[in-house]
């Protein structure tokens, strides 16, 4: 019997990490892309399936939500892409100082966003048992809301780790990097649901 091959080298310089497809939490990402972004959908044909119940909408005698708190969010997010994009970028460079002041940065920007969420709900100009128009809009809120505050933690365990001894670690760059790809699906999933409760009611009235 001849005896089988024996293969040996040096792998100590190969990487440890990989960003994008080649990362597991990449496609992890990904995936609940998919399942959160059904909820999504779902919850906006739920919305769309009440409206079209209602001779007007929302139905009287309650008013469109306020402009203010949900405009200043929106306005908010989008400007929230671009330390998210530097942040992300830094990551993949492995630029360490960069990250960790960016990190500090979406850190606040995610407060500020909450604080503001909170005074969205309160100009809504309904509530949630009033009836189901209050309960669809509420909902929606929330739904995206629970997004925020995902990630809003996610992005403070990273800053923290990222300022400790861990924030060499080659697969800490790669959380970074994939938090902001997950920043980038809040923002975007937000966009038509912002449309939907505060500038549909205005168009169809």
């Amino acid at each position: 019997m001849s005896a089988q091959p024996i293969f040996a080298g040096d792998l100590s310089r190969l990487p440890t990490h990989g960003f994008g497809p080649k990362s597991t939490t990449w496609w992890g990402v990904i995936a609940f892309f998919l399942i959160e972004g059904t909820f999504f959908v779902l919850a906006m044909a739920a919305y769309f399936y009440l409206m079209n119940q209602e001779q007007l909408w929302p139905p009287p005698p309650v008013r469109p939500p306020d402009l203010l708190a949900g405009t200043l969010f929106t306005l908010l997010l989008l400007v929230s892409e671009i330390p998210n994009s530097m942040v992300k970028r830094a990551a993949e460079h492995g630029r360490l100082r960069e990250v960790r002041w960016l990190l500090v940065v979406m850190a606040l920007i995610g407060t500020a966003l909450l604080v503001i969420r909170g005074f969205e709900f309160a100009s809504l100009n309904v509530l949630w048992y009033d009836n189901a128009y209050g309960s669809i809009v509420w909902t929606l809120l929330f739904l995206h809301a629970t997004h925020i505050v995902t990630d809003w933690g996610d992005t403070i365990v990273l800053t923290a780790l990222m300022h400790g001894r861990h924030g060499m670690e080659g697969r800490r760059f790669v959380d970074v990097s994939e938090n902001a790809l997950y920043w980038r699906f809040v923002w975007l999933a937000w966009l038509p649901i912002y449309l939907m409760i505060y500038w549909l009611p205005r168009w169809v009235s």
